[in-house]
């Protein structure tokens, strides 16, 4: 039995976890600061990372309060390195520093988009070869797994991540922050109304949605020159629509040509539920690949899932020191 305390603080939720094997979670705590980046229109890093200073060890007491474990219980301490804000990050990583130091734990640094693949593990035990859509505020990549912590990038994006098109989008449509969830909600009441352009790249599993947040704009500009008002609902099912169905076109394109044995979905876009239905639907054509799709309680950023990726980090031996700094451009393993 393994069990890691785990500290995640990567962009505006201050958590910590305690996991059990990987695949247990013993306690999560998040301290959400939306409430207050939505007064901005998105997250502002300076006023996160003060936050996370104020809740950082409230949210560590209360993961090991509800866990019912003392720290001579923990076998190590995972924290999120990057990719994020740097000042975020930096909490996290000085607090995990100093609760190693204090109670002499070794120190796992974990990769937070690994941490969205391994959440997974709270659904199902993984199996490989593994394709993962990661899909993120910040990232938009097709990861090809052939076994544990083997990690290939195949896709990613080129200009925008999808979870920031939809911020684009929503604050352009008046929607406000965070866009995601208000598109999503107001898509399910749209029409095939209006039409936008397919996103195309060079790369066959490469995505794009800077051009599609433009031309959303560009739509909303026509139908002022007609004097018409745009119509919000059937505007955002466009967008949702266009950009999700590239998005599953080209994940279906490599299943069908790597072959899976598990396709999974990670990260906070993870919860559209526009998304899901498209991916079991298109899925219907190779019903010898498990798709998991996560609760949505394992998309948004939390710590267990820094647990989960932290747990196979640490049977690997793949330890960090102290001198190790937070890194806000942090690479996959084995990413160039």
């Amino acid at each position: 039995m393994t069990i890691l305390m785990a500290i995640e603080s990567s962009c505006d939720e201050t958590a910590c976890a305690v996991v059990k094997d990987g695949c247990e979670i013993l306690s999560s705590i998040v301290s959400s600061q939306i409430n207050v980046h939505t007064l901005y229109g998105g997250v502002v890093p300076e006023v996160a990372s003060r936050i996370h200073v104020e809740n950082i060890s409230t949210v560590v007491c209360e993961a090991l309060q509800q866990a019912k474990v003392t720290m001579d219980d923990i076998d190590a301490i995972a924290y999120t390195q990057g990719p994020g804000l740097i000042g975020s990050l930096h909490v996290g990583v000085q607090a995990a520093k100093a609760i190693a130091w204090a109670y002499h734990k070794p120190l796992v640094p974990v990769n937070h988009m690994t941490g969205h693949i391994y959440a997974n593990r709270f659904v199902t035990e993984l199996q490989w070869p593994l394709m993962a859509l990661v899909i993120s505020g910040g990232h938009t990549e097709l990861v090809w797994m052939e076994n544990d912590w083997d990690f290939k990038v195949i896709g990613t994006t080129r200009d925008d991540a999808i979870g920031e098109a939809y911020d684009k989008v929503a604050r352009v449509l008046g929607l406000g922050y965070p866009g995601g969830p208000k598109i999503d909600k107001i898509a399910r009441e749209g029409k095939p109304h209006y039409t936008l352009p397919t996103p195309k790249t060079a790369s066959p599993y490469d995505f794009s949605f800077s051009g599609l947040k433009s031309a959303v704009l560009q739509m909303i500009q026509r139908e002022e020159k007609k004097d018409e008002t745009i119509n919000v609902a059937d505007a955002a099912y466009c967008f949702q629509e266009t950009a999700l169905q590239s998005m599953v076109k080209k994940t279906m394109a490599a299943v069908a040509e790597y072959r899976p044995a598990m396709l999974v979905l990670a990260g906070g876009v993870a919860a559209n539920s526009r998304l899901r239905v498209l991916m079991e639907e298109a899925m219907k054509e190779y019903p010898e690949v498990k798709l998991v799709i996560p609760p949505l309680s394992c998309c948004t950023d939390n710590a267990a899932m820094i647990g989960a990726a932290g747990y196979v980090a640490y049977k690997h031996g793949l330890f960090g020191g102290f001198d190790a700094a937070a890194d806000p451009a942090l690479l996959m393993p084995g990413e160039e």
